[in-house]
Formats: structure tokens, sequence, C-alpha cells
């Protein structure tokens, strides 16, 4: 790959220097990257995940604008405009705007991304007010953020008349998080959706792709009473 190439890939300004490896033996390029505006010498790798890291937050605050524009704010649905939505529809409506969505979102700085039938993704972007006594941030941010996700898919899965509610949460935070960090994603998917009792997975990764924790759930599935 070219200096071109790899300046418009990373979207690299002039300040940046770029020296590219000649092929090794076993034909493999490498670039070293000099940013002389910041002082900063690092492998391509790591400004691609600086490219991405900008795309990642670009996407959150485009899906909050997106439900804004449409009418959303937080808050909680009134029961009769829910009536006759399935699991989906629900979360789909709150990411136009049609419903409202989570107060909760913006107390841990998060949005819902993408959902399917048995899959949600969350992003969340950690802040100081999400921090810890010992400088780091909160187990319970992670909590949110997987228990989000998690639940998510599950109700996805939901047909009308039908919720959940969380029975089980385990939580395996194998990398500390701090203001730094930029955003995190946690991506979940169904593992069981039977009458009563359903299951699901997910994991939070950077945008390198650097996981920070994983979880699994079961949760509960009942009717919802009419009215």
């Amino acid at each position: 790959m070219d200096r071109r190439r790899l300046r418009r890939l990373f979207e690299l300004p002039k300040s940046v220097v770029l020296r590219v490896w000649p092929a090794s033996p076993r034909g493999n390029k490498g670039c070293l990257i000099a940013d002389r505006s910041i002082g900063r010498v690092g492998l391509s790798g790591e400004f691609m995940s600086a490219s991405t890291n900008n795309d990642w937050i670009a996407q959150q605050h485009a899906a909050r604008e997106r439900s804004i524009a449409g009418g959303g704010r937080p808050g909680l649905a009134r029961v009769e405009l829910l009536a006759g939505k399935s699991g989906l529809e629900i979360l789909q409506a709150m990411m136009s705007g049609e419903l409202p969505y989570p107060p909760m979102n913006e107390t841990m700085n998060m949005v819902l991304l993408e959902v399917e039938r048995g899959r949600a993704v969350f992003q969340g972007i950690p802040l100081g007010v999400h921090y810890n006594p010992l400088s780091s941030v909160h187990g319970g941010w992670f909590a949110t953020l997987l228990d989000s996700a998690m639940g998510c898919s599950v109700q996805s899965t939901l047909p009308p008349g039908r919720s959940y509610t969380t029975a089980e949460l385990s939580i395996n935070i194998v990398r500390p998080a701090s203001h730094k960090t930029g955003p995190l994603r946690a991506v979940a998917s169904v593992i069981h959706d039977g009458r009563q009792l359903a299951t699901a997975e997910a994991r939070v990764t950077d945008a390198s792709g650097k996981l920070y924790a994983h979880a699994t759930t079961t949760c509960f599935v009942f009717d919802v009473a009419p009215g």
C-alpha cells in the first residue's frame, strides 16, 4: 500500500509522516506513522483504531439525534402505545423516536445502536461521572451496558403481550476502562428463548476489538396483564 492510500485510509493530516517498511521475505509489509503535531509514533493499526473510534462516536451521536428528531425523549411509554407491538417493534419504535427511550441511557451515556430478532447492540462512552473510588469506570457501568444489550436481545424475540425481567446476571470484567477509553460496544445474542425462561450472552469490546467484559443472563418471560 502506497503513502497516498495510507493517508486517505487513516484520514491523516499533513503533519503526519509516513514511512513504509519494505516487504519482508514472507511478503509482509508494515507502516510506521510519526505524528509531529502530537509527537506520537505508532504502528498503522493504532491509527486505524483511532479512526474507527471516531466512527463509533459518530454512530452513537447519530443514533441519539435520530431518535430525538423523531420525537424521542427520555421517559416511560404509556401502556396504550405498547399494545399490539412485539418486543422488536417496541425497540425499533424507541430507536426511531416514536416511543420514549429509557432515562437511564442519559445517565450512562449509552444508546441502542442495532436490533434484530435475537440480537442487540448497545454502545456507551464511559465518563468521569461513572468512576468508582479507585479512579476507574465502576463495574455497575459495565453491568448496565451488558444487561441492557442482553435484555433487549431477549425482548426482540417476544410477541405482543409478553415481557421479561432479568433473573440472573453473571459478568466478567477482564480489563478496566476510563474516560480516555472511548466508545465501548456490547453485542448480545439470545442462546435460548423458551416459554418461561430465556438466556443470552454478550461481549464488550472497543473499536479495535479488544475485550473488556463478557456476560450471560437468564430472563424470566411472562404475560403482560391487560390494561
